[in-house]
């Protein structure tokens, strides 16, 4: 049969042992295939030839009527007796330049990999598509002992295949919750390059309705491929960025920031931060001085509760006191479409502290991540500055501008570098803020409250988008709103508010400073940051 082009949006693999009971495989496949299933890949690990036989012929007799390809996998034979599609095949299956010489050129053959060297393989192989997996655990197979590759590591190996022709999937505990995290997350740091579908078990052939559990799941890659496509020209990471709708000079950013403060104002957006104990009433206090409204709440379940209600939230993990906690707020953020700033304080200080950030990075996907230069280098894996406790040591990088533009790139999120000189990117612009007082490094947690104020103008361009315009693709994308601007807002007005309290003459040291710089918060003017603000776009 010609070789034809498969559609591999929604990619169902069956598995008659995850039907839920009293429902039949068939009826099932059927729903399925009614709600936007684009293929199916036949998987029947423990039936024998004969009965294999007879699942994929009826199985292609139902996706015959809906123009829906079947693969097989692994089954060389029960493909020729069937005559489907071609086949899909794993590492340790049938190698693939032998499959290709059984099947003929025409049938389609996908592999499974792991990693990048087996993807190398494939390509030189010439695979038709890879599936990349296991993204997260899953239930469907045996992984014990292997590290999920989560969304940057699915990103990785899709940057080998810009130019290839090769077609990628991604599999492996990949559920509705967790899909819009995976299709952003997973964009590839070099090439920009996207899944062109994802892989599903469980949550359809588990699903009393798997009609409507296809529908859903279609609808968000439906919408991912329509953003995509609508923001082909796009540089930064989100489509509603300043630094892909316009050109970029300091007056129109400091007009937008002076905007956000108005809207911050007017709406005082409920932001919740799940933040150490040494900074909580600060954080709290610089919230209300700046027109948000605080809340501190870490219990799991009052997260998930809060989080339809918040206007962004703050996971800063200076005392890593509820992990669980900063899960489920961080995944019900992005659920809700919040903006979710992630503060990893001294992430690269201790190995605990290195595998809470990889576990909760792997949990949700921030829009924002802040750190001194010690912990966006761990976070980079640099090893230009080192980690002394909660601070950084050393001179600092030497392209600081490179490293915050990369690590954008590879986390798919805005990244505020803080320091005597502060840098923000989107993986395209990079903007250099040079105010702020010496007398910040002299209290306690002037980062993390740097971290505060970013949440809440977050939360502010968030609603000001929406307030102006219709959400855009808001099925895929996990946050609306300029959050470029939103960092540099939270960066500009927390040091230009610490200039004029620094100046103030009953300021007379960092006691003396510290209330100053709460009442210049609350006191700080448009017109003043107007004056004051000092941007590059580099």
């Amino acid at each position: 049969m010609p070789r034809i082009q498969l559609d591999y949006s929604l990619y169902l693999v069956t598995g008659r042992e995850f039907l839920p009971p009293g429902k039949d495989y068939y009826e099932s496949l059927e729903e399925s295939l009614q709600g936007g299933v684009t293929l199916v890949q036949v998987r029947e690990k423990d039936a024998d030839t004969g009965e294999f036989i007879e699942v994929a012929r009826r199985t292609k007799q139902i996706c015959d009527k809906y123009n829906v390809p079947v693969l097989i996998n692994d089954r060389i034979d029960v493909h020729l007796a069937v005559g489907t599609a071609g086949i899909h095949i794993g590492q340790t299956d049938c190698p693939l330049p032998l499959a290709r010489t059984l099947i003929g050129p025409d049938a389609i053959i996908g592999l499974s990999v792991r990693n990048i060297d087996e993807c190398k393989r494939a390509i030189e192989q010439g695979a038709d598509y890879i599936g990349i997996g296991s993204v997260w655990p899953t239930g469907s197979k045996d992984i014990k002992g292997r590290k999920c590759l989560g969304p940057d590591g699915t990103g990785e190996i899709l940057d080998l295949l810009d130019g290839t022709g090769i077609k990628a999937v991604a599999i492996g505990g990949i559920h509705l919750p967790n899909l819009p995290q995976l299709l952003h997350g997973s964009i590839s740091p070099q090439t920009s390059n996207a899944l062109d579908g994802v892989a599903v078990i469980s949550d359809i052939v588990s699903s009393l309705h798997p009609r409507e559990a296809a529908v859903a799941l279609r609808e968000i890659v439906d919408s991912f491929k329509r953003a995509r496509k609508s923001l082909k020209d796009n540089k930064g990471l989100f489509g509603t960025s300043s630094s892909t709708s316009e050109e970029l000079n300091k007056d129109r950013l400091v007009e937008k920031v002076q905007g956000l403060m108005r809207v911050l104002e007017q709406e005082t957006p409920l932001i919740n931060q799940l933040t150490n104990k040494v900074v909580m009433n600060d954080s709290a206090n610089v919230t209300l001085a700046v027109g948000a409204s605080p809340i501190m709440s870490t219990n799991p379940r009052d997260v998930y509760d809060l989080s339809p209600a918040i206007g962004a939230c703050l996971i800063n993990f200076g005392t890593v006191d509820d992990k669980e906690g900063m899960k489920v707020a961080g995944r019900q953020a992005n659920v809700n479409r919040k903006p979710l700033v992630f503060d990893p304080v001294a992430v690269g200080a201790t190995s605990y502290r290195r595998e809470t950030a990889e576990e909760l990075l792997a949990h949700w996907q921030p829009t924002i991540i802040k750190g001194n230069a010690a912990e966006i280098g761990a976070m980079a894996e640099s090893t230009e500055v080192a980690s002394r406790g909660v601070d950084a040591a050393g001179a600092g990088f030497k392209d600081p501008a490179a490293i915050v533009r990369a690590l954008a790139k590879k986390r798919a999120a805005i990244i505020v570098l803080t320091g005597p000189t502060d840098y923000i990117s989107d993986g395209h612009t990079v903007l250099k803020v040079s105010n702020g007082s010496h007398y910040l490094e002299k209290i306690t947690g002037s980062g993390c409250q740097a971290g505060t104020l970013i949440a809440c103008f977050a939360a502010a361009s968030r609603s000001y988008y929406l307030n102006e315009n219709e959400p855009f693709e808001d099925d895929s994308q996990l946050v609306q709103g300029d959050m470029l601007v939103a960092a540099l807002a939270g960066v500009l007005i927390y040091t230009i508010a610490s200039e004029v309290a620094a100046d103030r003459p009953d300021v007379k040291g960092p006691g003396t400073f510290r209330s100053a710089l709460i009442d210049e918060l609350y006191n700080l003017t448009p017109e003043v940051v107007q004056q004051k603000a000092k941007i590059e776009i580099l």
